[in-house]
């Protein structure tokens, strides 16, 4: 009998704590730094001030204290039975305390801070004053409270109390604290600490210092770092320094000044025009002595020749606005801003200070490479074809700088994007795509039209023309090239998968070999070119920028600057695993998922799933526009994929993305998706949502037309008619000549039709949102208006927000902020069955 009475008392304890941790709770630790502030009244020179008023209490409350940081909040008060933290008084005067507690909110809720003192205080919240008291009371008994009404959003709040005891008050000197949610029905968990870790929140997304930029000396002995900083108001800083790699010596530079490398001689190089002239100025990194070395030479951007005897701008040619409200377009194109314009390249010598003009013409020329022996120029000129698919042919021309010879490498080739010379210049390196010189690197089945997207690498031998495609196997899209002088390797930045990596080449082995590097996602490399060494950054799935010096002969890696430790340390990240499933069709899909912190195998989560589905992968990246740390952080496990389609998984895997418009996408996302639940007894299945961007937003429309999967889904910048979208955007029929390649509204209406969700919106089931920058020139914001407006018709649930004055990608650090509370909200309200925070941010209206 003894047994059913203790589980009978057992749920009924357990079910009045649930209940009683959405009441009222009372604060039983507060913290101290230990330390106080005695303040006398200053001297009286006179009675009154200029606004007559007399010297008050609450004048010595204002005033100011550094705070200290939260570590510093060393000391713990502990309450009487009665709750209340006592502090102590001064003999004469008004001593200040300092006294501080954290709270963990882990569901939004408007949340009450109720603060009862004898004595006046202010209350910060996250450093922003929320509150003064500024009233005194004789007793205990007959203090007044003061109440803090704050929205909490899932996150940490430090709670900071700028306590003033007074010699004069009779009471004693006593503080006591409660907190609870304002709706009485919200089921959020408030939780107290005083340091630690806590969970990732967007703010520490966007805000930190991280490392922006990298670059080696040509010797390999110093490397510039730069960064940035955002604070928590969004307004951000910018900081350089210089360090000496043998003594891990560090010098501050100037933020006004862009600092780049000297192409050989081991110097630091800027601009500075504050005279009125521009100066050409050198700085010796051992000395930091600067010296001008050129006076008065032409405004505008330029590249230095590896001789340091010549530069050359790429000087622009403004066109003519047109006058009048009428503008006749003359191509496609011409929508765009500055379209135009035209640029062309002249050279100008340091010694004689003349600069003479190299192009001339209707077309815009590129500076592609200067040779190392500074002897030739490798540059392009772009041709629109409107009629010729990609619509834009391109023509490679090696110019001898003295003599202004000109000699023809190819032309009218669609597929070649960018090309630089060998060390001894007698080659070509070259990055395209596989339809690139007749096609001669693609390996792809029958029927299939490469991706242009996925990038491959090429070496022309100038003499002769032949052109050789390197390693027609390799399944990395590759993204830039760099042929080493030192070492003779051929370096790449790569797509791999989800990773971005740098792999380099051996030319006489025709062998490509993965260089080991610390992290996931390789932002940036630059090289020495008299030593075998080089200087990257990058960022991993669950940790932001860290910048590394880098031995090319033992591959080894020391990391130099990691700016974002403290701030990292200080977070609670949940654990990220690899997991892959095999398709219906024998392809392995790749993926990843994302834990929440303080994970329980034994509970079941609801879940988001994550895809760009389009050309890119989904980098493994932790600052990424849709974080998939703070996803997990707010209690969801998140699922990210790789579907058919995707670059940097081999040609065959990445042509699945030409002509297709998520018929194979889509398959491979909703069947990994059961998989993943069928494999994952922490998931909850009915609680599934989806979000996806550009593509990925069309991608979540069209998904909803196949399957009632989702319990909830997200749409940013998505297209629900293709055939709008091509004609549209900006780039909307020159990205579809990859997409689409060869397909057309006339000559394929099945796919223009078929495949958009707008024409299948009848079958969505699914509550979306919809979200769009009014300003959105690649997808443009009619895709998201359609759409919503036939599922408004259909009385489907839909909700759209317009994210004022944005373009294709959210930017504005509030609105960046505001957005993704929107995202977030959204989630909770289908899949956490929590409508506070929507109703909150948007509420209903009659």
């Amino acid at each position: 009998m003894t047994k059913p009475k203790f589980y009978l008392i057992l749920c009924c304890a357990l079910i009045c704590q649930t209940m009683l941790a959405q009441q009222t709770i009372t604060l039983k630790k507060l913290y101290s730094t230990g330390r106080f502030y005695d303040v006398e009244n200053p001297v009286m020179i006179d009675s009154v001030n200029l606004k007559g008023n007399k010297f008050d209490n609450k004048d010595i409350l204002e005033s100011f204290i550094s705070f200290p940081d939260q570590k510093s909040f060393i000391e713990e008060l502990k309450p009487d039975l009665s709750n209340y933290f006592f502090v102590s008084k001064p003999q004469k005067g008004a001593r200040f305390h300092l006294l501080s507690f954290r709270l963990n909110a882990d569901k939004y809720a408007k949340t009450n801070i109720r603060i009862t003192a004898p004595s006046m205080f202010e209350a910060y919240i996250n450093g922003n004053k929320e509150a003064s008291k500024t009233s005194i009371e004789d007793t205990l008994l007959s203090s007044k409270t003061i109440k803090l009404n704050f929205s909490a959003t899932p996150g940490t709040y430090t709670v900071l109390i700028k306590y003033m005891s007074l010699a004069s008050n009779k009471s004693p000197e006593g503080i006591k604290v409660t907190i609870e949610p304002e709706d009485k029905k919200s089921t959020v968990n408030y939780t107290f600490d005083n340091g630690g870790k806590r969970n990732i929140t967007i703010q520490d997304i966007l805000d930190g210092e991280r490392v922006t930029s990298t670059s080696i000396s040509p010797n390999g002995q110093y490397i510039l770092l730069n960064y940035t900083t955002t604070k928590s108001d969004g307004k951000t800083f910018s900081s350089k320094e210089l360090l000496y790699l043998k003594t891990n010596k560090r010098i501050a530079l100037s933020t006004g000044n862009k600092y780049e490398w000297m192409p050989t001689s081991n110097k630091l190089y800027y601009t500075d025009n504050a005279s009125g002239e521009v100066k050409l100025i050198v700085v010796d990194p051992e000395t930091m002595v600067e010296q001008v070395i050129a006076s008065n030479i032409p405004t505008g951007d330029f590249q230095i020749a590896p001789n340091e005897q010549y530069l050359i701008y790429a000087d622009r040619e403004v066109a003519d606005t047109p006058k009048g409200d009428l503008i006749l377009l003359t191509t496609p194109e011409s929508r765009q801003p500055n379209n135009q314009d035209r640029y062309f390249l002249s050279r100008y010598d340091l010694s004689t200070g003349l600069k003479q003009r190299l192009t001339f013409g209707r077309h815009s020329t590129n500076l592609n490479d200067i040779s190392q022996d500074s002897r030739y120029l490798l540059y392009s000129v772009t041709e629109y074809t409107p009629t010729v698919r990609p619509f834009f042919q391109t023509s490679m021309y090696r110019l001898e700088v003295q003599t202004l010879a000109v000699d023809t490498l190819w032309t009218n080739e669609g597929f070649a994007n960018s090309a630089s010379f060998s060390p001894d210049g007698n080659s070509i390196l070259i990055v395209g795509s596989a339809e690139a010189f007749n096609g001669i690197g693609q390996n792809i089945k029958e029927g299939q039209t490469a991706n242009s997207y996925n990038n491959l690498a090429f070496i022309m031998d100038i003499a002769s023309r032949k052109v050789e495609a390197l390693g027609r196997d390799f399944k990395p899209s590759i993204n830039k090239s760099y042929w080493n002088a030192v070492d003779g390797f051929i370096y790449f930045s790569v797509t791999d998968k989800d990773y971005e990596r740098i792999y380099k080449y051996d030319p006489k082995q025709k062998q490509f070999s993965l260089v080991p590097l610390n992290e996931d996602v390789i932002r940036s490399i630059s090289f020495a070119n008299s030593n075998p060494a080089a200087a990257y950054f990058g960022v991993s799935a669950s940790n932001s920028t860290r910048a590394y010096a880098l031995d090319l002969k033992s591959q080894r890696s020391t990391l130099v600057a990691d700016p974002y430790k403290d701030r990292l340390n200080s977070l609670n990240l949940g654990k990220v695993e690899d997991w892959s499933f095999t398709a219906s069709d024998g392809t392995t899909i790749d993926g990843r998922y994302y834990l929440p912190p303080n994970f329980d195998p034994a509970k079941k989560y609801p879940m988001i799933v994550y895809y760009y589905g389009g050309t890119m992968p989904t980098p493994r990246t932790m600052e990424a526009p849709y974080p998939s740390n703070v996803y997990a952080a707010l209690g969801y496990v998140v699922y990210v994929l790789q579907p058919s389609g995707t670059t940097g998984y081999g040609q065959e895997f990445a042509a699945r993305h030409v002509n297709a418009w998520g018929k194979r996408t889509a398959d491979d996302i909703i069947e990994g998706t059961k998989k993943f639940v069928a494999e994952h007894s922490f998931v909850n299945g009915s609680k599934i949502g989806c979000i996806g961007a550009s593509y990925g937003g069309f991608m979540t429309m069209y998904l909803q037309t196949q399957t009632d999967l989702f319990a909830a889904a997200i749409s940013h910048a998505g297209i629900s008619s293709l055939a709008s979208y091509w004609g549209e955007g900006f780039w909307g029929y020159t990205y579809s000549s990859g997409a689409s390649a060869n397909s057309y509204p006339w000559n394929n209406p099945e796919l223009y039709v078929g495949q958009s969700p707008l024409f299948q919106a009848d079958k969505v089931k699914t509550p979306i949102l919809l979200l769009h920058g009014t300003e959105d020139t690649n997808v443009p914001i009619g895709e998201s208006i359609q759409m919503y407006t036939a599922l408004k018709i259909l009385g489907k649930p839909v909700e759209f927000i317009q994210v004022k004055g944005e373009n294709h990608g959210i930017r504005d650090y509030k609105k960046r902020i505001e957005w993704n509370n929107s995202i977030y909200a959204w989630f909770a309200k289908w899949l956490q069955d929590d409508s506070s925070w929507w109703n909150s941010m948007y509420p209903k209206q009659d």
